[in-house]
């Protein structure tokens, strides 16, 4: 019997861990466009198991990086060309969400199910870098997605197995630059794909060109409100704001947030300035937030969610010329801020800085009591 016992608990730990994951896989991409150009890219991180712990990460140029390989052979090495700020997972070199100094950013999504990386060739190792190095191997090389697109033909893309979760992290990538340029970069049976992303929408599985195909179901769908309609002597109106959305899909599944990431984006009020953008790209995104419970699956993970507020960790959005950072998270939905413009990413180059998302996980409020 103890045999069993030690056979049976560690693949039931493995069912419920990968539950975990499989249901864990929330996050929605979007890009809007002000009048005066500016281009602004944001994103919500929801990751229902456990707190993902993560930083703001400053990587600096000339700081040195080896991508990994599933034998802990030295994969690719590279030197960064330009400087980036990210936010980090599980405070290690592992980027979710960054932009560089030359305005181009990246997120990675979580896509379970149907990424499928490149086979390992030990022959080919110094080529090699695995999927969670690629975020800061686009960043530190490359300053527009037309580089990106030619610069990633030349590397191997593997799988790695993350000790944290015990998986191979299945991702695919939006990458945008500050000239509203975007790709989407997946890796499918084993073969890079890169798929022009015209709208600035991305979510999770299935793949890009499936959710664009899916678009084709709700065409039907206006900013617009449906006109009265007169049935015999009856007069049938709308019964409030809203009806040129009827059937606007309204679960949490990504087929379904792809769709209203496209409709919401697409029917976004004009934004003059860098500003207001960054604004409505918060107020869209704040449409996607996950309450805790809808997301992490099964209930045998209680003790992993505790401190936790939301399935939704932090969203960010991303001014890709102006080169800053705003931010909110689970405990603290103030907007923050970091400038890119006022660090210097040539101090240092042995060391990324890393700075809490809160220095207290606590909301902050403003007392507007009257002193009389």
């Amino acid at each position: 019997m103890k045999n069993i016992k030690l056979i049976v608990s560690p693949v039931t730990s493995l069912i419920v861990l990968l539950g975990l994951f499989a249901a864990a896989n929330a996050c929605t991409g979007i890009m809007l466009k002000a009048k005066d150009n500016t281009v602004v890219y944001g994103r919500t991180m929801e990751w229902g198991a456990f707190d993902l712990n993560s930083h703001v990460a400053i990587v600096p140029r000339g700081y040195s990086f080896t991508g990994q390989t599933p034998d802990g052979f030295i994969g690719r090495q590279w030197t960064t060309k330009y400087g980036f700020v990210a936010i980090d997972i599980l405070g290690k070199d592992i980027f979710g969400d960054a932009m560089n100094e030359k305005g181009l950013a990246i997120g990675a999504f979580y896509q379970p199910g149907f990424a499928s990386y490149m086979k390992y060739d030990k022959a080919k190792a110094a080529d090699t870098i695995s999927a969670v190095d690629l975020g800061a191997y686009v960043l530190g090389n490359f300053a527009t997605v037309d580089e990106v697109a030619g610069g990633i033909k030349k590397i191997r893309v593997v799988g790695l197995v993350l000790k944290e979760i015990g998986i191979e992290v299945p991702l695919h990538w939006m990458v945008v630059d500050k000239t509203g340029k975007s790709i989407v970069i997946e890796y499918l049976n084993g073969e890079l794909q890169i798929f022009d992303n015209p709208l600035g929408v991305i979510t999770n599985s299935p793949e890009y060109h499936w959710h664009m195909t899916n678009l084709r179901n709700h065409v039907n769908l206006s900013a617009v409100a449906m006109p009265a309609m007169k049935l015999e002597d009856i007069d049938f109106h709308p019964l409030g704001a809203g009806s040129g959305m009827i059937g606007l899909p309204g679960d949490y599944t990504p087929p379904s947030r792809f769709v209203r990431a496209v409709a919401w984006t697409q029917t976004a009020r004009p934004t003059e300035t860098s500003g207001e953008t960054i604004y409505e790209v918060l107020r869209i995104l704040d449409g996607f937030n996950l309450p805790l419970g809808s997301a992490e699956g099964s209930g045998q993970a209680n003790k992993l969610l505790e401190g936790m507020r939301s399935s939704t960790i932090w969203t960010s959005a991303w001014d890709l010329n102006e080169g800053i950072l705003y931010y909110h998270t689970q405990h603290n939905r103030r907007v923050r801020k970091l400038r890119m413009t006022e660090l210097d990413f040539s101090k240092n180059p042995d060391k990324i800085v890393r700075l809490p998302l809160d220095k207290e996980k606590k909301q902050d409020y403003e007392d507007i009591t009257p002193d009389e």
